[in-house]
């Protein structure tokens, strides 16, 4: 499998003014594809974003020049398994160690030691980038002392199978029987995290019926604001019948294909032209990225999540809080809040000592930094102020 964009794509002409980009050796094995904005000579304050599936770094470009603007040295990673950074490999075969948590912190701590930052002001994570996140702030608050995470909220380590830490967060640490329990549902089901782990889930996107492109674009518009149903709220519990209240994009028919559930919800023309967030100039990148790539370099992440090595490996931080300034942000019509059940509850009440504040935003869904980036900004730029530089 490729692990670099074909050069015949010119990422650069898709940047927005005052985004760069240059390729970076993270001593953990990666040459990290960076975008950057703001002041670069190591003086000014910085700020690590860092994003989620299926993204990119260009998923943080409506939001780093105005983050530049405020005086901050604003960086956003192409994670390992994603775009433009090499030095990963991805079958399905592969180990999965470079691909488990303790490590996408170490490639942070890599990334941030070769441009000669022993700190950043904030690291802020969106999506599957959200548990970096919060993970670089528990296991290194020297590094990264303020955490914000957007659309996954944190609800804290796996616990020890006995007790005596915060409830299981990760889908890895729920009893195996609620796939049953879907599956024996009047419409069968079943949880898109363990498709994502199937070894046919790659092909089945990269190889999508409708086109990549197409399958993209019905993907983020059936997980926007944009599409109309997106109304979520907190669920009772993690049950076969709660569950089954969430979107296809999370709870899928049982026999489905994620391009067969996306499919239904492709929007029309006119919406697509409308569609202000994501014009298919810059749906373009990530047809490219992924076209190149495929999506298992972000499906080993799902693999990890959902397998118990990674849970048994994190319990050793069980009963461990995050205790820097942490930050919560989501669109209020994004599912991904509530799609854990207790997380968004926890977040606040347990799993973090410093919280300060959770700010759901209309007019989003899932995609927040890009459906609304104007609202973020003004909420980071409050956070921010709050915190020494």
């Amino acid at each position: 499998m490729p692990t670099a964009v074909t050069d015949t794509f010119d990422l650069d002409a898709h940047l927005p003014s005052g985004i760069r980009r240059r390729l970076v050796d993270n001593g953990n094995g990666l040459t990290v594809n960076l975008l950057e904005a703001g002041p670069a000579d190591g003086e000014a304050p910085c700020l690590l974003l860092l994003h989620g599936f299926p993204e990119l770094a260009f998923s943080w470009r409506r939001v780093m020049p105005a983050l530049a603007a405020a005086g901050y040295h604003v960086i956003a990673p192409d994670q390992r398994g994603y775009g433009w950074t090499t030095g990963w490999t991805a079958r399905f075969e592969d180990d999965l160690g470079p691909f488990k948590m303790l490590n996408l912190v170490q490639d942070q701590l890599g990334l941030l030691g070769a441009l000669g930052r022993d700190r950043v002001t904030a690291v802020i994570g969106h999506d599957f980038g959200a548990p970096v996140a919060a993970y670089c702030g528990l296991v290194r608050p020297d590094v990264f002392p303020a955490v914000v995470c957007m659309s996954a909220p944190f609800g804290g380590p796996p616990r020890l199978p006995f007790g005596g830490g915060t409830a299981p967060t990760g889908v890895a640490g729920v009893a195996p029987s609620i796939h049953d329990d879907l599956a024996n549902l009047a419409r069968p089901r079943k949880h898109y995290q363990w498709y994502y782990s199937t070894a046919g889930a790659d092909a089945d996107m990269r190889l999508a019926p409708q086109g990549l492109h197409a399958f993209l674009r019905a993907y983020y518009h059936h997980k926007s604001a944009d599409w109309a149903a997106n109304k979520p709220y907190p669920l009772a519990g993690w049950t076969a019948d709660e569950l089954a209240k969430l979107p296809t994009y999370y709870i899928m028919d049982l026999d489905h294909t994620m391009p067969e559930a996306v499919a239904p919800e492709m929007p029309s023309a006119a919406e697509i032209a409308a569609c202000a967030w994501l014009p298919d100039t810059d749906l373009a990148v990530y047809t490219a990225a992924y076209g190149a790539n495929g999506f298992q370099g972000g499906l080993q992440w799902y693999r990890c999540a959902t397998g118990p090595a990674m849970a048994q490996e994190m319990r050793v931080f069980s009963g461990r809080t995050l205790d820097v300034p942490t930050m919560f942000l989501a669109g209020a019509a994004d599912w991904g809040v509530y799609q854990k059940p207790g997380d968004y509850e926890r977040m606040q009440t347990a799993a973090c000592t410093d919280f300060r504040g959770s700010h759901l935003i209309g007019g989003a869904g899932h995609w927040v930094q890009q459906e609304q980036p104007e609202a973020v900004i003004a909420h980071l730029d409050a956070f921010l102020a709050t915190l020494p530089r």
